[in-house]
């Protein structure tokens, strides 16, 4: 039984002052510190998509990318207003709570899936989170008039680092 978790191209652990080795490869998982290519990763899950192919891994990325994409677009939606002008503020606030809620866990998804280390995880998160902002958050496809009318762009505020 292989308990590497394919990653066998890592360099193997330093030796302690006492002669032993830092961590013992049968109990723990290795985990990359650089960013690495290939289709044989975990991402998100264990085993997953792991060596199931290039069409699973193909799905991860899709799957990441559509996080990602996801993240943007309610970033800057402004679905409060389906509730209409008559919905009180304590089910707007709550409908509000939900989204931000919903929002920051589906992009501690994409930093989790990031954290993997892979370069195409990494260039698929990027590419969603630019899609998606292009599409939901520039000006490309805003009236000139919607630009000047509202000052809240979206619902949940805006995410600052």
């Amino acid at each position: 039984m292989n308990h590497e978790h394919g990653m066998e191209g890592m360099a193997p652990t330093s030796q302690s002052t006492n002669g032993t080795s830092g961590m013992h490869h049968h109990n723990m998982m290795m985990m990359h510190m650089t960013f690495f290519w290939g289709n044989i990763a975990e991402i998100l899950f264990s085993g997953w998509p792991g060596r199931r192919g290039a069409s699973m891994y193909a799905l991860a990325l899709i799957f990441i990318f559509v996080l990602a994409f996801l993240v943007e677009w309610l970033s800057h939606s402004r679905l409060i207003k389906l509730l209409g002008e008559g919905s009180s503020n304590v089910l707007a606030g709550v409908v509000q709570t939900l989204l931000h809620a919903i929002r920051v866990g589906l992009a501690y998804l994409v930093m989790l899936a990031v954290m993997s280390f892979n370069g195409g995880v990494f260039l698929m998160a990027v590419a969603g989170h630019a899609l998606g902002f292009l599409l939901f958050g520039s000006r490309v496809f805003k009236k000139s008039t919607e630009m000047f009318l509202d000052d809240n762009t979206s619902d949940p505020p805006p995410m600052a680092c």
